[in-house]
């Protein structure tokens, strides 16, 4: 029986940084609970030696995903939401020339990267995700603690020491939500939006101000990465030698309208010619941007991943620059909550890591997230909007995650434009039709996915053992 979650808007959406959030920003914030469990002990002064192991699928496409760069970065203490992103290769630099860490920024302790992150293709048995953090202290003692990045930037230990907690959080939420089923009850007995439903929740853990700050904080780094993509040109690191596509897309349409801003450039957007074919290479162009940034180690929004990171601000840029050029932060919000409720549907009934069940669980659970999101934005009812999210779902069943190189750029980036055009079709065929008359719940299909999750072989589940990442070579690139 899976456990009850209580998962509000901002677990779904995190700001860190890229390429991975199971790869990069779990074992970054892994690594930063370590140190406080440490302090907690009282054994952080007394640490003299360090040693990190990374199994399964963190050892396996680790190197391409940055796994070993964002240990060091977590072991430093550094914020993933708030550390200048620029100054990422100085720090490692440093490490690794003098094989020095300050340990939460506090302490210098001898550390060779090369020797002491180990990297060990031995899967644990939780979750393919498995990161084991060990300390020598100088009272002669050891200590180590195993944690897994379960996607989306979540980090557990096997215990799942904080289910009590949770539980006692769901408790607090006027509606405590656990399936599509009861999302649909809830707003039909109260006549409530969905967005309207998950301010409520959100509103028993903070105030209306503090969401509504953090939204805004929330869409301005999917914005800046949207912009940054799309005016940033050259290769992406790695070496696959990938040619950054959204600059020279971007380039083409928007022509020789002026603008000093992300502000200034949604209006001259919303200026440009919009035939479909216009907008099938603006809705693109932002979904490759964002994902850009993304393969770069910038910063960008976890939605509800990483590698997914390009859908969700690609679909809501899409309601704002074509179909309401009056749309405003009451917008954004809307979308948002709607978002962040349809993927924590998923995560409670399935799984938002590729390393449990391939890029389903990432690309399609953000498809179907901003399906359902603009379904409501469009006017559509709440059956409608989950509707949108189970024909987004649906059409990404069994898509397999096979990165080349380990790295979150083929076929990733790609993804992303193919799962926001998508979401944007599921919308527009949900709101054509009567959900009376829908035949698949989307309970359904979330429950189909993790069936299909469990019965994936695991080459497919971000390993690189399989699929394109052994049928194309590095030096094919």
């Amino acid at each position: 029986m899976r456990k009850i979650e209580s998962i509000s808007v901002f677990d779904m959406l995190k700001i860190g940084v890229g390429p991975s959030s199971s790869h990069t920003l779990g074992p970054w914030r892994a690594a930063m609970r370590w140190i406080e469990k440490l302090k907690d002990k009282g054994h952080f002064d007394q640490v003299s030696e360090i040693q990190v192991e990374l199994y399964g699928s963190l050892s396996l496409t680790g190197k391409g995903h940055a796994t070993d760069i964002a240990v060091l970065l977590g072991l430093e203490g550094l914020d993933p939401q708030q550390f200048p992103v620029e100054e990422i290769p100085q720090i490692t630099e440093r490490i690794q020339n003098k094989n020095v860490l300050l340990l939460n920024s506090e302490r210098e302790i001898a550390f060779n990267p090369s020797e002491q992150i180990v990297f060990n293709k031995k899967f644990k048995e939780f979750h393919p995700n498995g990161i084991t953090f060990r300390a020598q202290l100088s009272s002669g003692k050891r200590t180590s603690e195993t944690y897994y990045s379960i996607g989306g930037g979540f980090v557990v230990q096997k215990e799942r020491l904080n289910s009590k907690k949770q539980q006692q959080k769901l408790k607090e939420f006027p509606y405590p939500v656990q399936s599509g089923k009861e999302l649909l009850a809830f707003c039909a007995e109260h006549k409530l939006k969905i967005s309207e439903l998950v301010l409520a929740n959100e509103k028993s853990l903070r105030s209306e101000e503090e969401i509504n700050s953090r939204l805004k904080d929330i869409w301005n780094v999917m914005l800046d990465s949207m912009y940054t993509g799309c005016h940033t040109e050259g290769k992406l690191p790695g070496g696959l030698n990938v040619r950054r596509r959204a600059f020279d897309t971007h380039k083409t349409l928007i022509g020789d309208s002026s603008y000093s801003n992300a502000e200034e450039w949604i209006t001259a957007i919303r200026g440009t010619e919009v035939k479909f074919r216009q907008i099938l290479k603006w809705v693109s162009c932002f979904a490759l941007a964002v994902n850009e940034v993304n393969a770069s180690l910038g910063r960008v929004v976890t939605a509800p991943t990483n590698g997914s990171a390009g859908v969700i601000p690609a679909v809501m840029m899409y309601y704002m620059v074509i179909e309401n050029h009056d749309a405003n932060f009451e917008d954004v919000r809307q979308f948002m909550l709607v978002a962040g409720e349809i993927g924590s549907l998923f995560k409670k009934g399935a799984t938002i890591s590729a390393a449990m069940g391939g890029c389903q669980a990432e690309i399609g659970v953000s498809s179907a997230m901003a399906a359902g999101a603009l379904t409501e934005l469009m006017g559509g009812s709440p059956e409608q909007v989950l509707m949108a999210s189970e024909i987004a779902m649906e059409h990404h069943l069994g898509l397999t995650c096979d990165p080349i190189g380990g790295l979150v750029q083929i076929p990733c980036i790609e993804r992303n434009a193919m799962g926001a055009i998508k979401a944007i079709n599921a919308c527009e065929m949900a709101l054509d039709t009567d959900a009376r008359n829908a035949k698949v719940p989307l309970d359904k299909v979330i429950e189909t996915m993790w069936q299909t999750a469990k019965d994936m072989n695991s080459k497919y589940k971000e390993t690189s053992e399989g699929g394109l990442a052994i049928n194309v070579a590095m030096s094919d690139c």
